[in-house]
């Protein structure tokens, strides 16, 4: 009996949590980044202070996830985060690892699906802070190059989707054509959900029978050189950098399982 209370009271909590988001989404949209459009004068300085908006907006939306008993969460290593100028990749078990990085990320960018720009609960804030679309080819990596150039913590899902619920990775080679090209080193995020939850495929009221538990680590920066070193080509330094970091993501993925 008690076991079905708490998993109708996470059900409704799951509900209240994305009807939160979209109306966060929209009141962005219409009430801040626009009165912010009207202070803040410089286009530099207006994306800086919306990405700033999102961020604590974003860590407002994670604890009020954690307070009605959604989810529960560990942060390893998020000081390493505290720099500029990294390329941060993760892989993509769930929905919301975007906003669980965004959240703890300052000077965050990130690729953004083109048909988010003009949803109505994300159009807004995406706009307003600048985030790189994705619907370039080339220039797609030019933009991530410049950002990084910037000093912004570009964050980026090699996988270009949620990992398929059988937890298989498969990378793409976007994110090692980016650091080779721009001589980054990588800076992983693995990210661990269990149970599953908001997976690929997976509808937001499928709630699982207990709490979801995220583990967030930060681990340490992969040199960019043991890629790019002995004349290696840049198409060779990609394609050798995303077979790496496919074993990487595996394999850290199964020693934490």
């Amino acid at each position: 009996m008690r076991d079905g209370l708490c998993l109708g009271w996470r059900t409704v909590a799951t509900a209240f949590s994305f009807a939160s988001f979209g109306l966060g989404g929209v009141l962005l949209r219409v009430l801040v980044f626009p009165l912010l459009h009207l202070l803040v004068w410089r286009r530099e300085a207006r994306t800086g202070c919306a990405r700033t908006v999102i961020r604590w907006s974003f860590r407002f939306y994670i604890g009020l996830m954690r307070a009605l008993g959604v989810l529960r969460y560990d942060l390893r290593g998020i000081d390493k985060l505290k720099r500029g100028g990294l390329l941060i990749l993760a892989n993509h078990p769930t929905l919301i690892d975007t906003i669980f990085l965004m959240a703890y990320v300052k000077r965050a960018d990130c690729i953004v699906k083109s048909g988010l720009w003009n949803n109505l609960f994300t159009g807004g804030p995406v706009r307003a802070a600048g985030y790189i679309n994705n619907t370039g080819g080339p220039e797609l990596v030019d933009a991530c190059l410049a950002s990084l150039a910037r000093g912004n913590n570009l964050i980026i899902f090699p996988e270009g989707t949620r990992t398929p619920h059988s937890g298989e990775i498969v990378l793409k080679r976007g994110a090692a054509n980016i650091a080779v090209r721009g001589q980054r080193d990588v800076t992983p995020v693995l990210i661990r959900c269990r149970p599953s939850t908001l997976g690929k495929g997976e509808k937001w009221w499928r709630v699982p029978s207990c709490r979801a538990h995220f583990e967030i680590t930060v681990q340490d920066d992969l040199a960019i050189g043991q890629f790019t070193g002995d004349g290696a080509s840049d198409v060779m330094a990609a394609r050798s950098l995303t077979n790496y970091l496919q074993h990487y993501f595996s394999g850290i993925q199964e020693q934490h399982a």
